[in-house]
Formats: structure tokens, sequence, C-alpha cells
């Protein structure tokens, strides 16, 4: 069983990361439910690969914890 990706998800996890430069564990459940998500559009697909290169170069860290409370 595949997670379900939740409308507006893909937004809300780019605006989030982008803010706090962190991706926590529901971030990644984020991302891997957006990836194998088939309806995702080319647009967020982009999104996500940018995310993604953010992330190899060292402008994301990742976060051991579940999410980040503001």
């Amino acid at each position: 069983m595949f997670p379900v990706l939740l409308p507006g998800a893909i937004n809300e996890l780019i605006a989030t990361v982008t803010d706090t430069h962190r991706l926590t564990k529901a971030d990644r459940y984020g991302m891997m439910a957006a990836i194998l998500d088939e309806s995702t559009t080319d647009e967020e697909r982009g999104c996500l690969d940018r995310l993604i290169r953010a992330l190899v170069k060292g402008r994301i860290q990742v976060a051991d914890e579940l999410s980040i409370v503001m």
C-alpha cells in the first residue's frame, strides 16, 4: 500500500522546507508519496527535483524529528 498524497501537500512541503532549510521525517514521507503518485503534475515534479538537488548540494539539512512545530 502506497502513502496517500493530500491535495496541496507538495506546495506546503516546498514552502516549509524552503523556509526552514530542514527536511523532517514527515517531509520525507510526503516526498515519497508525491514521487509515487502518478497524478503529480510536471510542475510539481520539477519542484521536487529542485528540492532533491538542494538536498544533494547541502542547502537543506535532514532532521531526525518527525516534524517541526513553529
